[in-house]
């Protein structure tokens, strides 16, 4: 296995980069990230319906879509990603939720698995995931809420269902609407203060200890402009943020790159 601890804050180049290690390298991979302040919304979901958009606006908060499904995330510097990326051809998505769990345990909190593979402390959620298969290579990602702006993604979540109406009926048949609930950040939760980037190192550390032998990696500068490529052309393009489900002059998006 590769660990890769990304210092690029960049949303679209992260996502590109998730798709771009699952098709492109034949090693499993962990991968640490983190991104500027964005909403993350699932391939099959709708923007408008999903998020704030006049508060996304205001606040520069930028809008990508992934390829996996699953509900809208927000994430901030606050907030880290995990990517998990194997070669199997008998998915066990379950066990990802285990390594990060048995991680939690490491700093004293006891951590849940919701219906959705989500993590909650003490009824509150921590955590959102979402997977995707390509070949015989899977890929499970998921977020930790560590110091996020919590009152930002409450608010910044709070979409316009009624712009589902809107939608074709395949379209609306096939969408997958994000379950609220209530978050909570796991620095309220741990007996010693902690920095971002202690956390951060302590994850590293716990996978390598699992999941050993782990080989550090750092984007070679071909990476980079492969990886920089696939932002451009996809995850940075409105046709791809925003025009899965609709386009034209009635519905338009400033989205902020």
């Amino acid at each position: 296995m590769i660990c890769i601890n990304s210092p690029i804050t960049d949303p679209y180049f992260n996502l590109a980069a998730e798709e771009y290690l699952l098709k492109n390298f034949t090693e499993d991979v962990f991968m640490v990230w983190q991104s500027e302040p964005s909403v993350i919304i699932g391939r099959h979901q709708d923007v408008q319906a999903e998020v704030n958009l006049a508060l996304a606006r205001e606040h520069e908060i930028k809008i990508a879509r992934r390829s996996s499904g699953g509900g809208a995330v927000y994430d901030d510097l606050g907030n880290v990603n995990l990517t998990f990326i194997e070669n199997s051809k008998n998915p066990d998505f379950g066990k990802f939720s285990t390594l990060m769990i048995d991680f939690l345990k490491t700093l004293g909190l006891n951590a849940e698995v919701d219906a959705r593979r989500g993590l909650t402390v003490k009824g509150l959620k921590i955590s959102g995931s979402a997977q995707s298969i390509f070949g015989g290579r899977i890929l499970f990602h998921a977020s930790l809420l560590f110091s996020t702006n919590l009152s930002m993604l409450t608010s910044v979540l709070e979409g316009d269902l009624s712009a589902l109406e809107q939608l074709p009926d395949t379209k609306r048949r096939s969408y997958v609407k994000s379950v609220k609930s209530k978050v909570t950040n796991i620095v309220q939760h741990l007996d010693q203060p902690m920095q971002m980037n202690e956390f951060k190192e302590l994850i590293i550390k716990e996978m390598m200890a699992q999941e050993g032998p782990i080989t550090i990696y750092t984007f070679s500068e071909q990476d980079k402009m492969k990886i920089a490529l696939l932002r451009d052309e996809k995850y940075k393009t409105p046709s791809w943020n925003l025009g899965l489900n609709r386009l034209g002059n009635s519905y338009s998006v400033n989205l902020k790159t």
